[in-house]
């Protein structure tokens, strides 16, 4: 039975925020003005060059693994040390004989084998067959040894448990399933960085948005996005979840009141193409007074062309708010105080 306590999503997002920026690499990712359909100005969140990784994901995988080696380096010295003692060689020594193993649809590989080089550790990502296979040489130049595993996303992350058990390395997915929430909620910890990034930026100028239009795989980004923005932005818009039509998830669990698989096809916004959501996504989620929206595939491939011919050149899955929010100015909502957000969350693959 699944406890409170599991499902429970309470970031300690200073300490994120610190460790981010005592990193040379980190830079908060622009927020863009772009044009909208209908006139409408819309403010364009852009993760595509986001620390070099090309996606928002650079902001979980790493952050996890310099988290959970800081916590095994306490539980074997009894040592609490900084993001800064981590670069020392004793501590680089140490995570040479760390493995972080996980299963990816491309981007949250990325990030944890970015995290596990930068820190002297090895990564060991599993891709199914749907994954583009440009992101077999994007892990190879990160050092991280590339394992093709299974038909789906979901055989995938099978044979990354499968892996860990076998082998003794840490498995660090973003998802969440029962008995296993703990170390992906750290994920999601580093996602909470692009929601303070924001708040900073409206804080600075008094306007803020109306609408926020979050895309979800598993949920990890929607749920952290949605509980920082329901935490502590001074003026609250309303929040729209973005999946698939082929991959409604988050919205089949909304309806039966638990997490739940929602089968369909292979859809075309490949890192949203997730059958089964995150048990703590889901709980955070329902808590945070959001809306959901599915998409067809046509209508996330008309987005990526538009997003991309407006200058910030993504795919059907980077451009999944923006297509919702297409949806709903055809529809007739806008007006003079809407101020739309999008989150573009990845550049090409």
């Amino acid at each position: 039975m699944k406890t409170t306590d599991e499902l429970t999503f309470e970031p300690d997002f200073l300490r994120a925020i610190e460790y981010f920026r005592e990193q040379e690499v980190y830079r908060p990712s622009p927020l863009r003005e772009v044009p909208g359909p209908g006139g409408v100005t819309v403010w364009a969140k852009d993760e595509t060059s986001r620390m070099g990784l090309g996606a928002f994901k650079a902001l979980g995988g790493p952050y996890a693994v310099a988290r959970l080696l800081m916590r095994s380096w306490k539980a074997e010295t009894g040592e609490d040390i900084d993001a800064a003692r981590l670069k020392d060689a004793d501590l680089r020594a140490f995570a040479s004989r760390q493995t972080f193993v996980c299963a990816s649809a491309g981007n949250h590989g990325l990030g944890v084998a970015a995290g596990a080089q930068a820190l002297g550790a090895s990564a060991r990502i599993f891709l199914a067959k749907t994954v583009p296979h440009s992101f077999d040489d994007r892990l190879a130049e990160r050092g991280a040894e590339v394992v093709r595993a299974g038909e789906t996303y979901d055989d995938s992350v099978a044979e990354a448990i499968a892996d860990a058990d076998r082998t003794g390395a840490t498995l660090l997915a973003d998802g969440t399933w029962p008995g296993y929430t703990d170390i992906p909620k750290l994920v999601m910890e580093g996602y909470t960085v692009i929601a303070e990034e924001l708040r900073s930026r409206f804080e600075e100028t008094g306007i803020w948005p109306s609408h926020v239009y979050l895309q979800a795989g598993v949920g990890g980004l929607a749920a952290a996005m949605a509980h920082m923005i329901r935490k502590n932005w001074a003026e609250q818009p309303e929040i729209i979840v973005v999946e698939p039509e082929a991959a409604p998830c988050l919205i089949e669990s909304h309806k039966a009141g638990k997490p739940v698989r929602a089968d369909g096809p292979d859809s075309n916004m490949g890192r949203l193409d997730c059958k089964e959501p995150s048990i703590v996504a889901w709980n955070t989620l329902e808590k945070c007074d959001v809306r959901f929206v599915t998409l067809t595939e046509n209508e996330g491939e008309a987005a990526a062309r538009a997003v991309t011919e407006l200058g910030i050149a993504t795919t059907p899955s980077g451009a999944a708010g923006y297509a919702a929010l297409c949806r709903q100015i055809q529809e007739g909502v806008s007006g003079a105080g809407f101020r739309p957000l999008v989150i573009v969350s990845e550049g090409p693959a």
